[in-house]
């Protein structure tokens, strides 16, 4: 029997589950972050500029290219160890280093990715992070102490995650070097794969943020021009109801406004929705965290309540109003269309009658100039019949007027039926 035959993409598809791996670390150690992004209609980019930007970095170190159309990488980079990963919008680079660092959070760890490198970035930084693992103390009150050195409190994030595994912590400000700040304490006996998970949704969390925070960006700048629209939408809604206003000219400007809705509404139509898949993964990061509260403290999830959740809550109120908006100024339109109808039927209707008025004048003064024509056409057949019966007068005896007199009653007669079958002929 002939083995099955294997669709082309099925090896690709299944492979796809396991292209990314989460890294391996164990603590001590320390890992840089950072996220690209082109400023414009990043998703129609070349993105072989994202794999030339790669190959780059790893020809400095003399390490491995990727295959060709990869979108993602991982290999050892000198003494450390780099993940990249090419996105819908971005490109992701994470060098993970083993062993104590000499500082926490030393800026001086980034210069993995080298300055001039960096330059030649096909894009601009979106975010970056550096990320401090270390053990687990014992003592609660020494992970507060460092998180009191090393974070600004009143914006301060921490959790108990994965059942006590790590402490996870992070301020989400940018710090004087220009780099986010997040910190892991892990626990002894948790493994490295899982301190590679944490440290990647760590990364994920802070990079689906700010890529969300681009819709709240969009929406700010929309809106003092979005107010503008609905306030003139609002005064031609008014003007409708104005029997003096004109008609026409409301739906001109109506449809004008609908046009300017319908382009904002297409230049945003992508920025809202990338901002609800986001903000759904941002989400769905901090749940697989599984936060337990540390020392009464606000976690993760409680600080994106507070001051991430508002802003997608604007994001998704300007789609909402946008869309309320053109809806308004479609069925706007369509009202003052069916008034400008009807007004343009009572007018036709008008010209109408003012044409059968005018027609049944026509008729009139036409059967006039006919009775006319017959007295001018008879007066002359008269004449020319009374010329011909003038040598009558001697033989009959009677005068020329009476004879006159007799011709002409039906001579007109005559005249009479001859223009009504000329005018019956022509009908």
């Amino acid at each position: 029997m002939a083995p099955i035959t294997d669709h082309p993409l099925r090896y690709k598809l299944a492979n796809e589950l396991h292209a990314r791996p989460f890294p391996s670390m164990s603590a001590p150690c320390s890992a840089v972050y950072i996220a690209i992004k082109q400023p414009n209609d990043a998703v129609s980019r070349d993105r072989s500029g994202d794999l030339v930007h790669l190959t780059a970095l790893l020809d400095r170190h003399g390490a491995p290219h990727p295959q060709p159309g990869a979108t993602h990488y991982y290999g050892q980079i000198g003494k450390h160890w780099l993940k990249w990963e090419q996105h819908t919008e971005f490109v992701t680079y994470t060098a993970f280093t083993d062993g104590p660092v000499r500082r926490a959070f030393d800026p001086a760890e980034f210069d993995v990715f080298p300055a001039d490198w960096l330059d030649q970035a096909p894009g601009q930084r979106i975010t970056s992070v550096l990320l401090n693992i270390v053990p687990k103390p014992r003592e609660a009150d020494e992970i507060t102490s460092r998180l009191e050195d090393w974070f600004v409190s009143e914006s301060l994030a921490v959790s108990s995650v994965l059942d006590e595994a790590a402490v996870v912590a992070g301020d989400f400000r940018i710090d004087l070097n220009g780099h986010l700040r997040f910190a892991v304490f892990a626990d002894a006996q948790t493994g490295a794969r899982r301190i590679g998970r944490i440290v990647q949704r760590l990364c994920e969390i802070e990079t689906y943020k700010t890529m969300s925070m681009l819709g709240f960006a969009r929406v700010r700048a929309m809106q003092p021009g979005l107010n503008e629209l609905d306030t003139k939408l609002t005064g031609l809604m008014g003007a409708m109801s104005d029997e003096s206003a004109s008609a026409e000219e409301t739906l001109h400007d109506l449809l004008a406004i609908s046009a300017e809705l319908e382009t904002l509404s297409a230049r945003s139509s992508f920025r809202f929705g990338a901002t609800g898949a986001y903000e759904a993964l941002v989400n769905q990061r901090i749940e697989a965290l599984r936060e337990d509260r540390f020392q009464g403290r606000q976690h993760f999830a409680e600080f994106m309540m507070r001051r991430y959740a508002p802003a997608m809550r604007t994001v998704n109120s300007a789609a909402r109003r946008l869309e309320a908006m053109s809806s308004r100024s479609i069925r706007a339109s369509n009202l003052l269309r069916t008034r400008v109808d009807v007004e343009r039927s009572a007018q036709n209707q008008s010209l109408l009658e003012s044409m059968d008025r005018r027609s049944d004048l026509q008729l009139r003064l036409q059967r006039t100039v006919e009775g006319l024509s017959v007295v001018a056409i008879s007066y002359y057949a008269v004449s020319l019949v009374g010329y011909l019966m003038y040598p009558l007068t001697q033989a009959t005896g009677l005068s020329k007027g009476m004879l006159t007199a007799l011709a002409t009653l039906p001579v007109v007669l005559l005249v009479w039926a001859l223009v009504r079958r000329l005018r019956k002929s022509v009908e």
